[in-house]
């Protein structure tokens, strides 16, 4: 298994839940599948103001199932994980909303960003746009 993915799932617990949104409870499990063996990691969501990783056998609210070489570019934001669902590099089976929150803790994408920080660049005047509207609503 690469170090790349390794390092991923033992840093995963001190990034907590900050980057989740505040609803998100459920286990995912993560199944990375070679030609004769899977691995079988799971992260727990569920647990107040922090995120567990284990490798128990348990029952998971959703599976994500790809090959260690597709993971290993999600964890070093060489491909976003909608992308990689879309094209059928992986598969989810279960609730949804658990692999949106945690792509989260993949890196974007060499190149990308929000598109709002690009927005606020291109227009310096938003900021001051934004005051004077809350004064006048407020």
């Amino acid at each position: 298994m690469s170090d790349d993915i390794e390092a991923f799932f033992v840093a995963l617990p001190a990034r907590g839940r900050a980057l989740l949104p505040p609803r998100v409870r459920g286990t995912l499990r993560v199944d990375l599948v070679t030609h004769d063996s899977t691995r079988h990691w799971y992260v727990d969501l569920r647990a107040p103001g922090r995120v567990l990783v284990n490798r128990d056998v348990r029952a998971a609210d959703a599976v994500l199932t790809t090959t260690p070489a597709v993971f290993a570019r999600l964890v070093r934001g060489e491909s976003p994980a909608t992308a990689v669902l879309l094209r059928n590099e992986a598969t989810l089976v279960g609730d949804a909303r658990l692999i949106l929150a945690f792509r989260r803790y993949f890196p974007q994408p060499h190149g990308t960003g929000d598109p709002r920080e690009g927005a606020q660049r291109r227009a310096p005047h938003g900021q001051a746009w934004r005051e004077r509207l809350r004064a006048r609503t407020g």
